[in-house]
């Protein structure tokens, strides 16, 4: 029974065919008819194959044959032929056996290898099946061997040289190119250069001024377009490419034109605890610190002096084009008044301010000259927890200059001080004049319980 025997397959029955062997009928079971499942058993009839008898019943007349039986042991033998000659490097013919998302299964008769989707085709693909279908005759290249697991890890793309081997010399640093967007992520464009060649635009890369969250708000799949080399990765198959450096960078001819010191005219763009975002020109935004504001007012929010869609004057104090920031000031409009007020408001100097802002640790005032001044809690010339205790804003206080700091612009100011070149009865008269108020008992709870919170 192990010798093989021709026969002819007459016709098809259930469960397999009918094969005439010497004019004695024999059935061959679907399963024994090749290595693989058949689609089209009716293309079968009229062929001569040869079969081994793999079951004999002489009583009852009944023979069972195989021709799979051949094909494996022929294939067992082309797979130790194949395990003694393979070698990293060589190109073999192979038939596609399967085809996965992954890549294609190529048998090389007798042993299996593995044809990755990325090792199909120097340009991308999505799907192994747009190159290949299965029972395809192809050649391959044997990329990597593990005699051990007898894995076979197959190339196709490696039949051809590599488009990347002169891409620097194709696509140099700096140079102007033309290519087709073939892909869009959050994160960028790919562009096809060449065949087999694909840059990256990345979303940073795509306008000066413009915040681009998606690169489909510049590009669409398919269109072509010009752009820059950036920068070229020969080794890792990478090129960086740039589509806003086709204009000149806005920043770099704004550090040109707005030297510090320039005067500009810009419009209120966005207002935070810090600053003003003052747009001088398209995509080109600076900062006016609250530091810079005013000279003589203390600011605490910049809406006291800007609105949303103003237009206003500015300074250039500083440019960073590298970095895309521009410093402005506003108080810089107008002359330092310090070195001025210096001479006027000196330690010793008598003046009178109104209370403008209090806080629990003195009264903020405003002097004749619309510069304010700090008098601190212990210098109200009376005894008080709180400046509201005795006093309201608007009150007119007596004062004389206990500091000047022309660097931090601040003044600091003394009711104590002023009294005591003066009579009794001045003081006496200005006490009275600002008695201590009645606090409920209610209102005592709630300041001291904010104390708490605070210092908590």
């Amino acid at each position: 029974t192990q010798k093989p025997i021709k026969g002819k397959i007459k016709k098809r029955i259930k469960g397999g065919m009918v094969v005439d062997i010497l004019g004695v009928d024999a059935f061959l079971p679907g399963s024994q008819i090749a290595l693989r499942p058949i689609p089209d058993f009716d293309a079968l009839i009229g062929e001569e194959y040869e079969f081994r008898v793999i079951k004999l019943n002489k009583i009852r007349r009944n023979i069972v044959v195989s021709r799979r039986a051949l094909l494996e042991a022929e294939r067992e033998k082309q797979r130790q032929e194949l395990l003694k000659t393979i070698e990293e490097g060589q190109v073999r013919e192979g038939i596609v056996k399967n085809i996965t998302d992954f890549g294609v299964f190529v048998d090389l008769g007798g042993l299996d290898g593995l044809l990755h989707i990325t090792d199909m085709s120097w340009t991308r693909i999505n799907h192994p099946s747009e190159l290949v279908k299965i029972g395809d005759k192809i050649k391959v290249k044997i990329l990597k061997y593990d005699r051990e697991k007898q894995r076979i890890s197959l190339g196709l793309k490696q039949l051809t040289p590599s488009p990347w081997d002169d891409v620097d010399k194709r696509f140099p640093k700096g140079a102007k190119v033309k290519g087709k967007v073939v892909n869009l992520t959050k994160y960028g464009a790919f562009v096809r250069l060449a065949e087999g060649v694909e840059g990256l635009i990345h979303v940073s890369e795509m306008s000066w001024t413009k915040r681009i969250s998606h690169p489909a708000e510049m590009l669409e799949v398919g269109q072509e377009i010009f752009c820059v080399v950036l920068d070229v990765d020969k080794e890792n198959h990478k090129i960086s490419l740039g589509l806003k450096q086709l204009e000149p960078d806005p920043w770099q001819v704004a550090a040109k034109k707005y030297k510090p010191g320039t005067r500009v005219t810009g419009v209120v763009r966005n207002l935070t605890a810090f600053g003003a975002f003052v747009e001088i020109a398209e995509g080109i935004e600076g900062l006016i610190h609250i530091s810079d504001i005013s000279w003589t007012k203390r600011v605490n929010h910049p809406s006291e002096f800007f609105r949303r869609g103003q237009k206003i004057e500015a300074v250039v104090l500083e440019i960073d084009p590298e970095n895309h920031k521009l410093s402005l000031g506003y108080k810089q409009l107008q002359p330092n008044p310090w070195p001025a007020l210096g001479r006027k408001y000196f330690v010793g100097a008598e003046t009178e301010g109104r209370i403008i802002h209090m806080t629990d640790r003195g009264v903020v005032v405003e002097l004749p000259d619309k510069v304010e001044g700090f008098v601190p809690v212990t210098q109200l010339g009376k005894r008080v927890d709180r400046p509201q205790d005795a006093f309201g804003v608007g009150d007119i206080l007596p004062l004389k200059v206990i500091e000047f700091e022309p660097r931090d612009h601040r003044i600091v100011l003394s009711v104590d001080a002023y009294f005591k070149s003066r009579e009794k009865a001045d003081l006496e008269r200005y006490l009275a004049a600002h008695p201590i108020k009645t606090v409920k008992v209610r209102d005592v709870a709630k300041v001291t319980h904010r104390k708490k919170e605070e210092s908590e």
